[in-house]
């Protein structure tokens, strides 16, 4: 099952958003991730990695993100193969938009086309 966890304050974010997905790990899942930014960056640092939280906090000690705005996520695959690509935040082509979410996506094929507009 998913979980999602954000943050939004002074502090750095990633050891936060990294704490909650530890604690939601009892939900199951395959894969974990995190998007980091700050208002001053405008630019998302994303990190993400198929496996457990730790697997995703390791990786982030040596590849660090910085910012005190964050949103993170455990993926429990439903559509497409648990691997890196697949695992959430996604940010579109342009980088001004990143997310995660919970389930199956309906109407992804309006959103899609209203993006591109």
């Amino acid at each position: 099952m998913c979980g999602i966890v954000a943050y939004i304050g002074f502090r750095d974010a990633s050891p936060i958003l990294i704490s909650g997905l530890h604690r939601l790990e009892y939900r199951g899942y395959d894969s974990a991730g995190l998007v980091v930014t700050d208002v001053k960056q405008r630019k998302f640092q994303i990190r993400k990695k198929v496996g457990k939280v730790a697997i995703l906090e390791g990786y982030t000690t040596h590849h660090p993100v910085t910012g005190t705005i964050g949103i993170a996520h455990t993926r429990w695959a439903t559509h497409g193969e648990p691997n890196d690509i697949n695992s959430h935040p996604h940010c579109s082509n342009n980088g001004r938009i990143a997310v995660v979410h919970n389930g199956i996506i309906e109407n992804e094929g309006t959103l899609r086309k209203q993006l591109k507009q």
